[in-house]
């Protein structure tokens, strides 16, 4: 058992994460060294080796976090019944994602883009994990506009943040925006119609 003040495993290689992406946003993958990256952290090189072989694994292991929390989005919209607060809910979810764990991968991307591409970083998967997202909460009977409108909704949350870039405002600002745009393009829930209602209405 770890003692006291001491770091556990999972939370020293969440820390380098954290720390590296940090560095690499605002100086450059480049420009940081591994080296600096451990002294910022106040642990040795070769405690940062234990838990990543380089800085493109650690770049790996950012986006590979992403698509697992995509992989539990897509369980839990599978688990979900039909209801008309479905979709909703779903972009909750987005946001909460998106600005938590998925803000930093953005951001990072953002800052380098000539890594990004030419590191593997899985983004084709992550397309394919939201098309299935994509597909599950349409269901089969969606109309062209109410699988673009959600479509719109869950994918907007990624062009705030994007728009947001230079913006003076707190990560907390910007999350309520995105929500706030992202649920304003939520299909509307079904109503019955006029004449679906007369038919319900029983005969006397």
């Amino acid at each position: 058992m770890a003692m006291a003040g001491q770091r556990r495993g999972s939370d020293t290689k969440a820390e380098i994460r954290k720390v590296a992406i940090e560095l690499f946003t605002a100086q450059g993958y480049e420009a940081t060294s591994l080296r600096e990256i451990a002294e910022r952290l106040g642990i040795t090189k070769a405690a940062l080796y234990y838990h990543f072989s380089g800085k493109e694994d650690i770049v790996h292991s950012l986006f590979t976090e992403y698509r697992d929390a995509l992989d539990s989005m897509v369980t839990w919209a599978r688990q979900q019944p039909p209801g008309p607060d479905l979709h909703s809910r779903a972009v909750d979810r987005m946001v909460d994602l998106v600005t938590g764990d998925g803000l930093p991968a953005m951001r990072f991307a953002l800052a380098n883009p000539r890594i990004v591409r030419d590191i593997d970083t899985g983004r084709e998967n992550a397309f394919e994990r939201l098309t299935e997202l994509f597909e599950v909460l349409s269901g089969p009977d969606a109309s062209l506009e109410q699988e673009l409108r959600l479509r719109s909704a869950l994918l907007s949350v990624n062009i705030v943040l994007l728009a947001a870039q230079g913006l003076k405002a707190s990560d907390e600002q910007i999350a309520a925006a995105a929500r706030s745009i992202a649920h304003s393009l939520v299909p509307p829930a079904e109503t019955p119609s006029e004449e679906t209602r007369a038919d319900d209405v029983p005969e006397v």
